[in-house]
């Protein structure tokens, strides 16, 4: 699970002005990642666009970043639904060799108990043939996942390894850090936290900027985890206003708005997600005129 700790990058699915998937624009967004310093990629996960993927194009999206990447870095693949049948079914039939680990996000849309998330955790982690990382991120699922769940999913459920925590609350991440198997990885699941987290004890970052920013936002979290607070405080303050910027009216329409300026990707999506507004546009574009 040392493959695991330091920077992942959720990966964005670029597509062309028909909103088919271009993909010799994913290949240099996996080479920018790459290149940048980025310890492993996440295909497939909700800043990929996959509620509008349909289930041919996951397995497509899966393979060719496994072709791509070609085990320069780890992959962890995202799979993820509130159908747990459907999730589990997935996890079966899903050819994941070359997966190093599945992250898959707490039920959405269905709002459970703390108990059915547990169990759906539960039935995943029994079906996967790889490690199963937590996600947490109420503000999509409607559903916090809780600290005590957290960790009892942590401390009962052997092929769970790792959580991605983006609940956006510092006491309840430093309640899972607190108390969790010295062995269970906590990773932060947002950008503009994360340097404090990692500081407080958590072991890395899914990043989103990083599908643009990759140098920085690698650089400061392998300094954060090495201790070098000043560098680390660097970066995320020489990042702050990209954070503010990327978030502010959607994910992934403000990274995609970076990508396009960048000359990687078209800045297109498919329903209900549509590019940023004209102003934030100008703003970003400005932004990434004087960004050094």
């Amino acid at each position: 699970m040392e493959q695991l700790r330091g920077t992942g990058v959720a990966l964005v699915t670029p597509f062309k002005k028909d909103e088919s998937i271009d993909w010799n624009a994913f290949e240099r967004l996996i080479d920018h990642v790459i290149t940048g310093g980025v310890d492993y990629v996440v295909p497939l996960g909700t800043t990929g666009e996959t509620p509008t993927l349909s289930a041919d194009e996951k397995l497509d999206l899966m393979n060719f970043t496994f072709e791509k990447v070609s085990k320069r870095v780890p992959v962890v693949v995202g799979i993820g639904d509130y159908n747990t049948r459907d999730v589990v079914k997935r996890l079966e039939t899903c050819p994941l060799d070359q997966a190093v680990a599945v992250l898959s996000v707490a039920p959405y849309y269905s709002k459970p108990s703390q108990e059915g998330i547990f169990q759906h955790y539960k039935a995943i982690a029994a079906a996967s043939p790889k490690p199963v990382i937590l996600y947490n991120v109420p503000g999509r699922t409607g559903r916090n996942m809780s600290a005590q769940t957290t960790l009892r999913l942590a401390h009962e459920v052997p092929n769970i390894v790792a959580m991605k925590e983006a609940s956006g609350d510092m006491v309840q991440c430093m309640q899972i850090i607190k108390d969790k198997p010295k062995d269970f990885l906590v990773i932060s699941g947002d950008d503009a936290l994360a340097m404090p987290q990692v500081a407080a004890g958590m072991d890395g970052l899914i990043s989103v900027a990083a599908n643009y920013f990759a140098k920085d936002v690698s650089g400061m979290i392998k300094a954060a985890l090495g201790n070098d607070m000043p560098l680390a405080r660097k970066l995320h303050y020489k990042l702050q206003e990209a954070f503010d910027l990327m978030f502010e009216e959607n994910n992934p329409a403000g990274v995609k708005a970076f990508l396009h300026d960048a000359g990687i990707s078209e800045n297109v999506f498919r329903l209900p997600v549509v590019p940023v507004s004209d102003g934030l546009k100008g703003r970003i574009s400005t932004f990434f005129k004087y960004y050094k």
